[in-house]
């Protein structure tokens, strides 16, 4: 069984050790990347966990033309430059809860 690549995420944890020296509270939501460490640090990578894992991805990439499409067309017809920040902000954080609870829903239904 190879290891699968999504422990790697969990490296976008350190990213977050930047908050204690900038003073941005906002890098702090990087910290949750360390929890990809444990769950499948230690289990190796078979077809059903790809398979789980394609899909959790093609969820969170629909979420992302979806929103972000949404967010273009209010931000171009508002014309409120100062909503791009929060804007990627809710589609990044949206992205990564959307694929975690779909893998976690597709591992628990099992087929």
């Amino acid at each position: 069984m190879r290891k699968s690549k999504t422990v790697y995420l969990g490296l976008l944890g350190f990213l977050g050790l930047l908050g204690l020296f900038t003073g941005n509270y906002g890098l702090y939501g990087f910290f949750g990347f360390f929890g990809f460490f444990s769950p499948l640090g230690g289990r190796g990578s078979d077809e059903r966990v790809e398979r789980n894992v394609n899909r959790a991805c093609r969820n969170a990439f629909v979420f992302d033309l979806g929103v972000s499409a949404l967010f273009i067309v209010y931000i171009a017809t508002s014309r409120v430059i100062e909503a791009f920040a929060p804007a990627f902000a809710i589609i990044f954080a949206g992205s990564l809860i959307l694929f975690t609870a779909s893998f976690i829903y597709y591992d628990r239904r099992g087929d």
